[in-house]
């Protein structure tokens, strides 16, 4: 699995209980959300980059690409 991905959903993971404090009303656990609100954008961001390189590069190496969708006969 994609390293980005990992890390994606480990930050996601820690920042639930600073989210649950947040919303108590708690100010420092606010700031501590954005902060990794901002992680998670770059994060997504990277992932999203990577999943473009591999989709250029015809998928993960060793697999065959996929074959070409089939028309559908118009009648």
């Amino acid at each position: 699995m994609s390293n980005n991905f990992d890390q994606l959903c480990e930050t996601v993971t820690n920042t639930r209980a600073d989210v649950e404090k947040a919303e108590e009303g708690n100010k420092a656990a606010t700031a501590r959300v954005r902060k990794q609100m901002q992680a998670i954008k770059n994060l997504a961001q990277s992932l999203r980059k990577e999943m473009l390189e591999l989709r250029d590069a015809g998928g993960a190496q060793g697999n065959a690409p996929s074959p070409a969708p089939q028309q559908m006969p118009q009648g």
